[in-house]
């Protein structure tokens, strides 16, 4: 979303091969947005 909040999260690489999308509350902007699988910095 661009708000520099973020979840973790664990994942099966067995199930889930691609990058992960889960659809989470954003505290910032205090609405739902999506979330995509990125290295943590």
């Amino acid at each position: 979303a661009g708000t520099g909040h973020f979840y973790t999260t664990t994942k099966n690489k067995r199930t889930m091969p691609g990058k992960l999308e889960i659809k989470k509350f954003d505290p910032v902007v205090r609405k739902h947005v999506m979330y995509k699988e990125t290295k943590l910095k």
